[in-house]
């Protein structure tokens, strides 16, 4: 690239989700000044490249984006608030339009946007929509922009990718509605880095992005089927509302139905390139296989690099949603115990807790909480957590999502279950004599009648669940000493 691409500073928004956090290490591999602006600096801390810069923010508030555009010569803008619910379209214009006014008047040279790709003409879904919206604000900005349509993105840990292997694992005999024969045009990650990359260097204005070929998400079940070496029977039915769709995902796959009703109202309309834009990048792009192929290469790794559920839109959870008298007095359950190992080795055993690994006592009682999470339409336990022993702040762990991380030492988990209130789990560990104190510390802020209620009934389970976990978590500390 050449020194002058180098040279200059960009700005670099969504770097904790899935495309915008493998896109900063590529940009950082390749030698660019990067500057990260976020919501949750404290998630990127412990994870950015060494001489990343991180500008703490909201899209929202346009002073912030120009005070963190200043110097930047390209801005990747990679929000959007999908798992906001019905808030999320309105969300989505107004960040768009704040962080048109912030780049414009820090004098930004450029933006990129990814969107979705989508025909204009057609009927589309409140995604499709607000992703072409965001767009046509961001190109009439007054800067010059870049907007990437793409459709299907496949890759290790995205949301598609996660679709089609948990339903192919999970489920030997498929009932499918409709919308999984809509023709698509997937690409694999490695080709939208690389474009997203050599986007800095064309001209301005719309282009169209796939991978070499069109199919559906029956024809990438099928497709990782056979690459997986398993028979799949797949049952057609005329009618299966996107209500009931989304439902039935998030019984069966890590999308919650919230996130899985605005997937498949965007499946159910053709996502196919109809201006190949290849040459411009200078690219040949990957087939289906090979994208799937590459995926399951990385996913035989034990973990993504990054994952859809890294992304805070993930949760569900609005910001603004918790806030100001909604919530009384916290309500605690503490307890303690001493555990007769290194310290070093009890927070190694904190830090495993969720997962494959299990939650150390009870892991039925767990697996019906996150049951009953998902028919309610939260997040269950199937999201997982993204390495089996490594945490940074932001992580996700099953209903979870690691809040504040002090190595050696702290643990925070904040709730991401549907619940009347809000909800933390914290584990504290400290040097002591012959060993070291583990404490741990359940703590609630109950939403009014409701979440006393919630907390109340509740609450004689914390007696052997959290007094088992706890006893778990330092029998395994006892268990690595050997």
């Amino acid at each position: 690239m050449p020194e002058q691409a180098q040279s200059r500073l960009i700005l670099l928004t969504g770097a904790t989700g899935y495309v915008g956090g493998r896109l900063l290490r590529v940009l950082a591999e390749r030698g660019d000044r990067v500057r990260c602006f976020t919501r949750r600096p404290a998630a990127l801390a412990g994870r950015v490249p060494a001489g990343v810069e991180i500008e703490g923010g909201d899209c929202l508030d346009a002073a912030a984006v120009e005070r963190a555009c200043r110097g930047v010569s390209v801005a990747y803008y990679m929000v959007h608030s999908m798992g906001l619910g019905a808030e999320f379209e309105a969300r989505d214009r107004a960040a768009a339009e704040a962080f048109a006014r912030g780049a414009r008047a820090a004098g930004v040279g450029r933006i990129v946007y990814l969107g979705g790709l989508a025909d204009e003409s057609a009927p589309l879904s409140p995604h499709l929509r607000s992703r072409l919206e965001v767009g046509r604000i961001l190109r009439e900005s007054g800067v010059p922009c870049v907007e990437l349509r793409a459709s299907i993105v496949l890759g290790s840990g995205s949301l598609s990718f996660e679709l089609v292997r948990s339903l192919v694992e999970r489920l030997p005999v498929m009932v499918t509605p409709r919308w999984v024969e809509t023709p698509a045009q997937p690409i694999a990650i490695t080709d939208l880095l690389e474009i997203l990359v050599r986007a800095r260097d064309v001209a301005p204005g719309v282009y169209e992005i796939g991978g070499a070929e069109r199919t559906s998400y029956q024809g990438l079940m099928r497709e990782y089927a056979r690459q997986r070496g398993l028979s799949r029977w797949m049952l057609r039915v005329p009618v299966l509302t996107p209500g009931l769709s989304a439902l039935w995902l998030g019984l069966v796959t890590p999308v919650f139905a919230r996130v899985g009703r605005h997937l498949i109202e965007s499946i159910r309309t053709a996502t196919v390139v109809n201006r190949p834009c290849q040459e411009v990048f200078g690219i040949a792009p990957r087939s289906v296989s090979e994208a799937i192929a590459e995926a399951l290469a990385n996913e035989d790794s034990e973990h993504a690099e990054t994952r859809w559920t890294d992304a805070l839109s993930s949760s569900a959870i609005s910001p603004r949603r918790f806030g100001g008298a909604d919530f009384g007095r916290r309500l605690i359950d503490a307890r303690e115990l001493f555990v007769p190992a290194a310290p070093e080795q009890v927070f190694a055993a904190v830090e495993r807790i969720g997962g494959a690994a299990g939650w150390y006592a009870y892991d039925w009682l767990w697996r019906l909480r996150g049951a009953l999470d998902l028919i309610a339409g939260g997040v269950g336990l199937r999201r997982g957590r993204a390495h089996p022993t490594r945490l940074h702040v932001g992580d996700v762990v099953d209903c979870w999502r690691v809040e504040a991380l002090e190595p050696g030492r702290r643990l925070r988990l904040r709730a991401e279950m549907k619940l009347p209130g809000r909800a933390w789990l914290d584990f504290e560990v400290e040097p002591a004599p012959s060993g070291a104190r583990l404490r741990q510390v359940a703590s609630f802020d109950p939403r009014g009648v409701a979440g006393l209620a919630y907390w109340f009934s509740i609450y004689p389970a914390h007696a052997f669940v959290f007094r088992d976990m706890l006893r778990g978590v330092a029998a395994h500390a006892l268990a690595s000493r050997n």
